[in-house]
């Protein structure tokens, strides 16, 4: 049997555009005489919908969208994701369902039962879980078919009762198929081959997963779809973050035919589960997942040029050098705006960095516009000596030139805040946090470094000056970021465990940190909540990025 693996880059509510490329992908793999062509979860109205799937209408277009493909399912069999109504009175409206075409016509529904509401998963908001199941016999196979999370309820503490491959084992299936909208962040890959791998192991039968791939927002897909031989082979995997279609010959003994071999012993045995910071960050995926998502994120909204702050310093040099990667450097535009505490080679850091890519830009001082607002303000401020209100007059001016231009261009602001910013709260409300996109968000200090090592790899792009020389927000004299946060080193690491790890202050303590820096570090995390639940969208590359997958509450009282 003759199988297609499609993985696609799908536009929420895109109804069109996913139809049309869906149809595509069937019709080649048509004209290769395949058997059965496998889609991601939701593939119909991209993943994930959210609360669009409360509107009838939007649900109306998903069952349209499902005819439209289905006259194309006819020497070929169809697996497609969408929404599926319930019948059933009691218990949510929708199911999150995958759809078997064949003959032209819905041979099958197959309903999701473990539906993740964790991090950014919240499926339980909108679906009921699975009441049945039944494999699919097709060409004289019996086919397990499944929806991400129901094979991920493995091991010696399962998050659900109930555990579809064994309710379908009962029936004695030859082959797994598992269609998936499974994220991306720095740890998942390995997480990802493992499990389908365990699963592979436990019910000796060959499995075929197709993962979406692109960029919703702030939410990262992969892709990387992989099959399995019933002998937990790795046959092949398909290529990370870009669309790809892949055939895969599935023979009678349950092996795999493929084009794409990867050896079997380079799989993991058992879940990675990374302990520090240092072994979580696999640099060049995190560069290939920010520079799609900058991609999709522009071409999804409609937009085509970026601008961005250029200070002289890491963050905004790596978020220009990523952008110019993603848009082209001609749809990258830089504003560098000093102070009257900027040092002179900040500007001329920021300027040798453009010059480089070859991206336009402007430099505007600020020094007019800052006095300016002193003067008006003196009155009131009534010469108190200087402080962090004077600071943050110079990051808003920033940020209101920055979005003047934007605006009278149509660009969209490319924020430079970095994770050990936000967390700690070290930036300035609708000045430095100011934007449409945080590049860096998900990204520690010590990471954004790493991208810029990785950037430089092959030729000096972004000036060494920048790499090396300290840290600083350059609101006052001699300023650097060692004066107000902890040294960086020390700094991401507690901040890891107590964000990623979700460490207390004992545990973390216990790892040998000092116990006052630990409380301190922790209360600067939870009193700033506010700050961070005004920023935009961050693009996620961990397993625990701020933003829709980290809830935490603003006015808690817990280690503040």
């Amino acid at each position: 049997m003759k199988i297609f693996l499609a993985q696609q880059n799908y536009h929420i509510g895109n109804f069109e555009h996913n139809t049309q490329q869906i149809i595509e992908a069937i019709e080649a793999a048509k004209k290769q005489g395949g058997d059965i062509i496998v889609f991601s979860e939701l593939c119909v109205c991209g993943y994930p919908p959210r609360d669009f799937l409360e509107f009838d209408d939007f649900i109306e277009k998903c069952n349209s969208a499902i005819d439209s493909i289905k006259a194309h399912a006819d020497t070929i069999a169809v697996i497609v994701g969408a929404p599926d109504k319930n019948i059933i009175k009691q218990g949510k409206d929708l199911f999150n369902a995958a759809y078997f075409l064949a003959d032209k016509s819905i041979k099958s529904i197959v309903h999701k039962t473990c539906l993740p509401t964790y991090d950014v998963f919240d499926e339980y908001r909108y679906f009921e879980p699975a009441y049945e199941w039944n494999i699919i016999e097709f060409k004289g196979k019996r086919i397990a078919l499944t929806i991400c999370e129901d094979i991920w309820n493995l091991g010696d503490n399962p998050l659900y009762r109930i555990c579809p491959m064994d309710q379908l084992m009962e029936q004695q299936p030859d082959v797994m198929i598992n269609i998936s909208a499974s994220p991306f962040d720095y740890t998942h890959d390995e997480d990802r081959k493992a499990t389908i791998k365990a699963n592979v192991v436990k019910y000796k039968l060959p499995m075929f997963y197709c993962n979406a791939v692109g960029s919703q927002t702030e939410i990262v897909f992969d892709g990387a779809s992989l099959a399995f031989d019933k002998y937990a082979n790795l046959c092949g995997q398909l290529p990370a973050f870009e669309s790809s279609l892949q055939s895969f010959v599935l023979k009678e003994d349950g092996t795999i035919d493929a084009p794409i071999i990867e050896p079997a012993s380079r799989m993991p045995d058992k879940e990675l589960n990374p302990e520090t910071l240092e072994e979580s960050l696999n640099i060049a995926q995190v560069h290939e997942a920010i520079v799609m998502s900058i991609k999709d994120y522009f071409s999804k909204m409609g937009f085509s040029k970026a601008i961005i702050g250029s200070s002289g310093g890491i963050d905004s040099a790596v978020t220009i050098a990523l952008a110019c990667t993603a848009l082209g450097a001609a749809n990258v535009r830089a504003v560098l705006m000093p102070s009257p505490y900027s040092t002179n080679h900040s500007v001329s850091d920021a300027e040798q960095l453009s010059k480089t890519l070859a991206n336009p830009y402007d430099i505007l001082p600020i020094k007019n516009i800052y006095e300016a607002f002193l003067n008006e303000l003196n009155p009131v401020f009534n010469n108190l000596p200087f402080s962090i209100a004077e600071e943050n007059i110079q990051s808003r001016t920033r940020g209101n030139l920055l979005m003047a231009i934007a605006n009278k261009f149509g660009y969209i602001l490319l924020n430079t805040s970095n994770k050990s910013e936000l967390a700690t709260g070290y930036g300035t409300l609708y000045g430095d946090m100011a934007g449409g996109l945080g590049v860096l968000g998900d990204c520690y200090k010590l990471q954004v470094y790493e991208l810029a090592k990785y950037i430089n790899r092959t030729n000096e792009i972004i000036p060494v000056n920048i790499i090396t020389k300290p840290p600083s927000a350059e609101l006052r004299p001699n300023q650097k970021d060692s004066d107000s946060l902890p040294d960086y080193e020390v700094l991401d690491k507690i901040l890891f465990q107590y964000i990623e790890k979700r460490r207390g202050p004992k545990d973390i303590k216990a790892q040998g940190f000092d116990g006052a820096l630990v409380d301190r570090v922790l209360k600067m995390v939870n009193v700033n909540e506010y700050k961070r639940n005004q920023f935009c969208p961050i693009i996620r590359i961990s397993p625990k990025a701020f933003g829709v997958g980290r809830r935490v509450p603003i006015v808690g009282k817990y280690l503040s």
